[in-house]
């Protein structure tokens, strides 16, 4: 272990223990025999998902897209391979066996046979795939696709001012990472479907609640012929497909229990073949049959289409804790066998690979990222705190097995319950990440501001990184930009370009910097840059907006949501009555820029020890012979210490962002709100920037969220969150997600001390209401360790972005992004 006399953390406890064969990974047997058998194996590329949703399209040309789509599912529902892993007490897996991903060629099938070739051997999140699988990917899937993918019709479609700062227009296959779209990385946003509906009325009530709204159609509106006729039966036909599946599924457990030489196995695969013959068709009767219908719910949504961060699973601990308390009352179950069927599906949830094909894709999910997101706590639709014996059972299962999956959520708000902010507090003390908490306290009265009933707003769930869905509300599903405004101070200093970019004009003429007398004329000219990168992030996102019903269908997901069934609109619709559109855009690289702003403000301007021509100099030497005046900016106002200089400049670039979005997001019709969750897009995107006024050397990575810079937040984590609260603009409704990475070191958090500390902190963030907060809980010394000897930390989590992944999974790049991150102690 590289920590050899500091306090460890639990995890990095248990790290140190199995280096010396004292004790295996996790004491939970039937999870970990199955995590084991598939732990640090590189992921496999599994095409049947793609060959059948090909097959099936070729043969539905000229058809309603929702009704092609799911005669799609329902071919793929009759012949995919069906498998129920060994050991396993949950049927349904979108692939092979072991660690897996599918690819979607509806999306960016115009990279597949590059993709084929290239997976293998790149940096972010290698693949293995069968050579007979690329030549079939090359002589049958991607032919069909080229010049029909999403991808190639938005490249095609943006305006040559867009195009510049989206691609490079010699080749679009490219990315510029200055404003960066992401709706051709993923079909839809994140999502959360209605499970709660699946659990009580089953596939059998859908099916039948469509039917008799055809039925009801008249044959003579036109609207109703060809609009509401193709949306309810493509209803009908996935409500049969999922059904299909399941008894597939049936089938070969009964096959599996025939041959089966061991009794308590032989009763296993029964138990499944009768719970998989029952649902998710009907409505769930037990725990082990409510489980089970989630999870095909859950594993068919991922051969509908690729969603960006996958589908969450709601608030778990609410709509199942019926059926668990009934179980229980019955004598049907106890915990320990409630905790081994959830495991069951974190382990299944584990083995799915989130693939990104794009080159850009994978370079903003690193290490296989992708966020099931379990909900637990938060409040009930009237407003009550909703914990419950299950809500601790989610952090119990979390402390004694923790892998990476799922990626639990802890709402939390001024009345939640001591025992449940102790319990949330060990368990972060734990050190691999979990849970991420959601601050209910700013999150219902957005919600609210933005239209919803305080019914709809108190049961919302976390969904993906850091953001949020009401279920059968939410109708947005449209995947936004990404906006480097370290870029915009880039090309303020440069006049409009880019030093990668060499003398190419990218966006506007802001002037010679040397010619800007004082800190307003600069200031104004990076907020015409700011304000100009987000123009062309809007003008990106309306053209996202009109193509991607016509590329896109989700028969599924709409079959889930009320809005889509009372007005017989699909999902990806640009418009659905009776839903609220809430979309946002990424600021990238927050405090990188506020604590460059207020260096040149405070040695330029108000002080006047260099001229911004020096700086200039400086910069592009990227402060190779210039350390003393890297060190004169290193001590510069920075952003995360709660300093009125940089926190003024950083509610300032907020400030504007807001005020645009405020105006113009009416054009859009969504509303477009101001959001700083990075995944881990702030590795690429200071790829193409420059050196910068903090200090930053050229090509690092940038602040992640609303994190402040690596290394700058030296005066303890509750001075970042006052940052953090002094730079909101709390007039405008048009906020969104922050997310806010703090690491502390785990000597500072020992014991029942150290416990009340987080539970302070947790307090002082829930009470400055700041909308996200996690924590990494771990020693320097340990991540430094892991990166010279990987094989003897495979099972060693951190916290990256909304997500926790596996320390070795991580490029370099961005392993040395969480080691430079601050280590606080209070």
């Amino acid at each position: 272990m590289g920590v050899s006399n500091a306090v460890l953390s639990p995890q990095e406890q248990r790290v140190k223990e199995e280096l010396a064969g004292k004790i295996s990974a996790y004491d939970r047997q039937r999870p970990s025999e199955i995590f084991n058998s598939f732990k640090g194996a590189q992921p496999k590329i599994d095409i049947e998902r793609a060959r059948f949703f090909t097959e099936s399209f070729k043969t539905t040309e000229g058809q309603p897209l929702i009704l092609r789509w799911a005669k799609a599912l329902k071919h793929i529902a009759e012949n995919i391979t069906v498998y129920i892993d060994d050991k396993q007490l949950l049927a349904g897996r979108a692939g092979c066996p072991g660690r897996y991903g599918v690819i979607y060629p509806e999306l960016d099938g115009c990279f597949l046979e590059k993709m084929a070739e290239e997976l293998p051997k790149r940096i972010e999140s290698p693949f293995y795939i069968a050579a007979e699988d690329i030549a079939y990917i090359k002589q049958e899937i991607a032919p069909y696709w080229q010049g029909k993918t999403f991808y190639e019709n938005l490249a095609k479609s943006l305006p040559e001012d867009v195009l510049r700062v989206t691609y490079d227009p010699a080749n679009v296959s490219k990315s510029r990472f200055i404003v960066n779209e992401t709706a051709t990385m993923r079909s839809a946003l994140q999502w959360v479907h209605d499970f709660e509906k699946v659990l009580t009325k089953g596939f059998k009530g859908i099916k039948q609640e469509a039917e008799e709204q055809l039925a009801a159609l008249d044959p003579f509106d036109p609207n109703d012929a060809l609009e509401k006729k193709p949306f309810l039966e493509a209803v009908i036909l996935v409500a049969e497909a999922i059904v299909i599946w399941a008894r597939r599924h049936a089938r070969l457990a009964a096959e599996l229990a025939a041959t089966e030489n061991d009794e308590i196995r032989k009763r296993e695969l029964l138990a499944i073949a009768g719970i998989c013959e029952w649902v998710p068709e009907n409505p769930a009767r037990t725990f082990y049959e409510a489980v089970q219908a989630q999870w095909f719910t859950q594993m068919f949504s991922r051969l509908e289409q690729k969603t960006g961060a996958t589908i969450s699973n709601g608030r778990m601990d609410q709509y199942l804790y019926s059926f668990y308390r009934t179980d229980l009352t019955a004598g049907r179950i106890d915990r320990e066998r409630a905790k081994e069927l959830l495991e069951c599906m974190w382990v299944g949830m584990a083995q799915y690979i989130d693939l990104y094909v794009s080159p850009a894709g994978a370079c903003f999910n690193e290490a296989y990222a992708h966020w099931e997101a379990v909900t637990i706590g938060g409040q009930d639709e009237n407003g009550q705190d909703a914990t419950n014996e299950l809500t601790y059972l989610f952090l119990e299962s979390k402390r004694e097995f923790p892998i990476n999956y799922p990626d639990l959520a802890a709402r939390v708000h001024a009345r939640s319950p001591e025992r449940y902010l102790y319990e949330i507090a060990e368990t972060i003390k734990d050190g691999s990440g979990f849970p991420k908490l959601i601050n209910d306290e700013e999150v219902i009265p957005l919600l609210v501001a933005k239209g919803a009933s305080f019914k709809e707003a108190n049961t919302y769930a976390v969904s993906g990184c850091t953001e949020v869905r009401m279920p059968n509300r939410d109708t947005y599903t449209s995947p936004c930009a990404y906006v480097n405004i370290a870029a915009a101070l880039e090309l303020v200093l440069y006049n409009g370009r880019m030093k990668i970019y060499q003398d190419e004009l990218l966006t506007l003429e802001t002037g010679n910097p040397g010619d800007f007398a004082t800190w307003e004329e600069f200031w104004q000219a990076y907020l015409t840059q700011q304000t100009n990168l987000l123009k062309q992030a809007f003008k990106q996102q309306v053209i996202a907006n009109r193509l991607r019903e016509k590329h896109f269908a989700a028969p599924l997901g709409s079959a889930l949501h009320e809005q889509c069934l009372k007005t017989c609109k699909d999902l990806h619709s640009e418009r659905i009555d009776g839903g609220i559109d809430l979309g946002y855009f990424d600021i990238i690289g927050y405090a990188t820029v506020v604590d460059s702003l207020a260096a040149i403000k405070k040695y330029v301007y108000d002080e006047q020890q260099i001229t911004i021509d020096e700086l200039i100099t400086v910069l592009a030497d990227d402060f190779q012979g210039h350390e003393d005046i890297r060190q004169l900016l290193l001590n510069a106002p920075r952003f995360g210490n709660n300093d009125p200089a940089a926190d003024a400049i950083a509610q300032n670039i907020d400030l504007e962002a807001l005020r645009f979005t405020h105006k113009y997001s009416k054009a859009i019709g969504v509303s477009l709100d101001v959001r700083y969750v990075p995944v881990t897009s702030h590795v690429p995107f200071g790829k193409v920037v420059g050196a910068t006024a903090n200090g930053r050397k050229a090509g690092s990575a940038l602040s992640d969220g609303s994190s402040a810079s690596h290394g700058a937040d030296v005066n303890g984590p509750t001075a970042v969150l006052m940052s953090n609260a002094n730079s909101k603009n709390l007039g405008f409704q048009e906020r969104a997600s922050r997310l806010l990475n703090i690491k502390i070191s785990p000597s500072c958090v020992q014991g029942e001390a150290g416990t009340q500390k987080i539970i302070s902190l947790i307090r002082s963030w829930c009470d400055l209401k700041l909308w996200h907060l996690q924590f990494n809980i771990i020693n320097k010394e340990t991540l430094l360790a892991a990166q010279q000897e990987p094989d003897k930390y495979r099972n060693l989590l951190v916290r990256v972005a909304g997500y926790s992944a596996y320390f070795i999974d991580l490029s370099p790049d961005l392993q040395n992004d969480v080691i430079a991150r601050t280590e606080h102690s209070f």
